[in-house]
């Protein structure tokens, strides 16, 4: 790939990297990313992706920019009170990065549309704020061979995650370490509240491993979980085995058709 000179400037901390140089940068620039959500997970893990060069950030979210969210969702700004978050999210990443095409899919995620849209994109980054979602999204990409990488947060705590378990090897996806989805929660963001900056510690690592996913860098998390207390500044690496009898991917799995499933709609545990 021929880069323009603006491309070698704009990316040349990238370049000189050995791990990504030309050849890597080329493969973020033909990208295509899914986030889901553009709040406090979803606003740093899109700013770093644009500013990295992710060719395509397709962005799903039916929700509007409150004041409440200028806490912590630094994609958004006072001036864009009111505005629908994927279109405030687009003006943002083309301030940062005009190169980058955003795909803007003002809805939520639900089995109807799940499939269709994880399928148009290579790899598919969940920073939603509700157990639903971050099942469906999880059964999706399972459903489809995509790659997920989440995250979560509430409080002073994070987590964070990668899905492979289409591909061979000891890869649990999302239900092997939860289980089967739980009911409404029994507390939400709004009730016991979150540190800001944690939404950025938690999305820009996110960022982090959508990077090394798309280029194949880097030790990958599957098969892990990252724990975070921000309080202590500690982090923890939990390895997480695949279930023999998970309902979406073990051998005896049930679960074949999004449409047939019940993905509860409950609380958002954090309007992140």
């Amino acid at each position: 790939m021929d880069f323009s000179d603006d491309q070698i400037d704009r990316y040349a901390r990238h370049l000189v990297l050995p791990e990504i140089g030309e050849g890597g940068q080329a493969k973020l620039l033909k990208a295509r990313v899914l986030v889901i959500g553009a709040g406090g997970l979803g606003s740093p893990l899109l700013l770093y992706l644009a500013a990295a060069g992710v060719g395509t950030l397709g962005i799903v979210d039916d929700d509007t920019v409150d004041l409440s969210n200028l806490q912590r969702q630094v994609l958004h700004d006072t001036a864009n009170l009111g505005m629908a978050k994927v279109e405030s999210a687009r003006r943002r990443i083309a301030e940062i990065n005009p190169e980058v095409t955003v795909e803007a899919h003002e809805l939520r995620l639900s089995p109807d549309n799940a499939l269709d849209l994880v399928a148009r994109y290579d790899l598919v980054a969940d920073g939603s704020d509700n157990f639903p979602t971050r099942y469906l999204a999880n059964d999706a990409c399972y459903l489809a061979g995509k790659i997920l990488v989440s995250a979560a947060i509430m409080r002073f705590d994070g987590q964070l995650a990668t899905f492979k378990a289409h591909e061979h090897g000891d890869k649990p996806c999302y239900r092997c370490l939860f289980g089967p989805q739980p009911g409404d929660p029994k507390e939400s963001c709004a009730d016991v509240g979150v540190l800001g900056a944690l939404a950025g510690t938690l999305g820009a690592l996110q960022a982090n491993e959508v990077v090394k996913e798309l280029l194949g860098i880097g030790t990958s998390l599957a098969g892990s979980l990252v724990l975070f207390d921000s309080l202590e500044t500690t982090f923890r690496k939990v390895k997480v085995p695949r279930d023999p009898d998970c309902a979406l991917c073990g051998p005896q799995a049930t679960i074949r058709d999004l449409k047939t499933m019940d993905y509860r709609s409950g609380e958002a545990l954090c309007s992140v």
